[in-house]
């Protein structure tokens, strides 16, 4: 069998996070009642004209920032023909031949390598409705409520090869567009859709193969799935002696599997002209310098940040840095440089799966409340474990009034004492009531310390100084 490469390249739909649709003032909201953001404009009723998006146009404008692609100041809608009961017009509002941003890359790390994945284009456009097939035993019905949403689509070079590369390209954008606060990224409610373009080709070659489009993918494991899968489908025909056909292909989420959803189209196939009805659009220097001046902080730079400036671990500034919500949370603290490590697990372990539970946002939480926390933990006065379990709580749900948290750590009797003395009789009594441990521990297996720190720390209610007790301990298990 011969070795093969997988070529993938994406179409990613990028969905705004605009007041209202592209092209009329609908509102663009997901979730409401089917057939109810509509109006005669989105009905596509006769004499109806549509009308630009100013903030379609600046998201698109942050984006080819953020990705190093050229701007084109004058660019075009065209109209893409086809007929389907979800698109009212008959046609999707697109642009085709002069997009509004063409070339840049996106670089991000895929199994702790730095990939590169070049932008072919993006352009602006507008979404179709929804069919759904399985509400009625007769018919498909259609919502409307989504025609009309602005679109970003992101068309990428053929710079993929795995299906994990794919996965994680996709985290790194869906983090980005909601770094850029364009689009909340939530794949589950379509905001970020991908349309996944596979061929494979034997290794030793450079001449791609014919590639399958498999369509509206609305989900990174899914992705990943269908990569998988129609890689080895493909590997399995050239193997047996048959060829790849070009096709449209849809990936069934429940059996991991891809099937045929029609010949592919080519491009005159959707009788592609340019839009009578919109004029060219015409962006000034002026323009686009206030978009990009609104873009405060990128993913890498905010990498950048946290290392360099609160020194903190690649783990920690990975945690920190998924949302930009959190790193400005995390920038608001005037610490100790000692004190962000803790601080980052703080928030990484405590902070955010608390507000996840209370439905909170991270903004909503005191900074000051917290501020004393971490310095009382790192000062050494508590115990650490013994504070994070009995004061995070207090400490987070106190939104709007100071504590004074010392005075709560006394309260609980977390503060550990100056004279460590007291430790040496419970470590004694300890360890008379465990005498095959400490044996079993002498004769080789050093992990039970931690058994005798657990058992001590519990018997001194939190005030054992853990550097103190773990050289009583191996001083008397010695």
């Amino acid at each position: 069998m011969k070795e093969y490469t997988t070529v993938i390249g994406l179409e990613v739909h990028v969905q705004l996070n605009t007041i209202s649709k592209a092209f009329c003032a609908d509102p663009n909201k997901f979730g409401q009642e089917p057939n109810t953001n509509i109006s005669a404009v989105s009905l596509a009723l006769p004499g109806t004209l549509p009308v630009l998006n100013e903030e379609q146009v600046s998201s698109s404008v942050k984006l080819a920032h953020a990705l190093g692609s050229n701007i084109n100041k004058e660019n075009r809608f065209d109209r893409k023909n086809y007929s389907y009961p979800d698109l009212p017009k008959g046609y999707q509002i697109t642009q085709d031949k002069l997009p509004i941003c063409v070339g840049g890359k996106m670089i991000y790390t895929s199994d702790g390598q730095e990939k590169t994945v070049r932008i072919h284009h993006i352009h602006m456009e507008e979404d179709a409705g929804k069919s759904s097939h399985d509400l009625h035993d007769k018919y498909s019905m259609v919502d409307i409520n989504r025609a009309g949403t602005p679109l970003l689509e992101i068309v990428t070079e053929p710079d993929l090869r795995t299906a994990q590369e794919v996965h994680d390209f996709i985290s790194a954008l869906q983090q980005l567009v909601r770094y850029l606060n364009i689009s909340d990224g939530n794949m589950e409610e379509g905001s970020l859709r991908c349309d996944v373009n596979v061929s494979v080709m034997p290794s030793d070659s450079n001449i791609y193969g014919e590639r399958n489009e498999i369509k509206n993918v609305n989900s990174k494991k899914f992705a990943k799935t269908a990569v998988e899968y129609e890689s080895k489908r493909q590997i399995k025909i050239l193997e047996s002696g048959g060829t790849i056909d070009m096709n449209t292909l849809l990936f069934d989420p429940i059996k991991g599997t891809t099937a045929p959803m029609r010949s592919k189209e080519e491009a005159n196939d959707y009788r592609y002209f340019p839009d009578p009805d919109l004029p060219p659009v015409v962006l000034s220097d002026a323009f686009i310098n206030e978009c990009i001046a609104e873009v405060t902080m990128l993913p890498w730079t905010a990498k950048s940040i946290l290392k360099e400036q609160y020194a903190l671990s690649t783990y920690d500034t990975d945690l920190i840095s998924r949302e930009k919500s959190t790193v400005d949370f995390f920038r608001q603290f005037d610490l100790p440089t000692k004190s962000y490590s803790t601080l980052a697990s703080f928030i990484s372990n405590q902070a955010l799966p608390f507000i996840a539970d209370h439905q909170l946002d991270i903004s909503d939480l005191n900074v000051s409340n917290i501020s004393e926390f971490i310095t009382l933990i790192d000062s050494g006065k508590v115990s650490r474990s013994g504070a994070l379990k009995a004061l995070s709580a207090q400490v987070l749900i106190a939104k709007e009034s100071n504590l004074n948290i010392e005075k709560l750590a006394q309260e609980n009797n977390l503060i550990q004492s100056d004279d460590q003395e007291f430790l040496d009789a419970i470590i004694a009594e300890i360890l008379s009531q465990n005498e095959g441990k400490v044996k079993a521990y002498q004769s080789g297996k050093k992990g039970l310390l931690g058994f005798f720190m657990g058992q001590v720390m519990g018997r001194s209610k939190g005030k054992a100084n853990p550097e103190v007790l773990n050289k009583k301990l191996v001083k008397a298990l010695g």
